[in-house]
């Protein structure tokens, strides 16, 4: 065995990872059951309804595991919208304390959705299906 034929190898191998990697693309279908877990709740607060005004965001709590494409899928799928960008951000928990006993509260993740022109989401009236 030479050198030659073991950069050969790695070289190939890298091949057949960048070839199943293309394969699986970002925006495959994923199923309606696992959608629904994806968004948790809307994140309401005063940040929130700022940039739902201003830039046309709706703001989600969503599951840590969750990446950009799934978010953009869920929301198309429950809220018949279309989806222009999602935005994520990794939101720490707080250190917290009573009385001698620390504390911390869980990290989680929010979603910027922001949705195309003339696409809106309204929380307060039944959606009709």
């Amino acid at each position: 065995m030479t050198l030659f034929s073991g950069k050969k190898a790695k070289a190939e191998k890298k091949a057949e990872v960048q070839a199943a990697s293309a394969a699986r693309a970002p925006e495959a279908v994923i199923g309606d059951e696992r959608l629904f877990h994806v968004i948790l709740a809307p994140h309401i607060s005063e940040k929130g309804t700022r940039v739902a005004d201003k830039h046309r965001q709706i703001v989600f709590e969503v599951r840590r595991d969750a990446t950009k494409p799934l978010i953009r899928q869920a929301v198309e799928k429950l809220f018949n919208v279309r989806v222009e960008t999602v935005t994520v951000a990794n939101v720490k928990g707080k250190a917290k304390r009573s009385g001698k006993t620390a504390g911390r509260r869980s990290d989680w993740k929010k979603a910027y959705v922001r949705l195309k022109p003339g696409q809106d989401i309204d929380f307060l009236t039944p959606q009709k299906q």
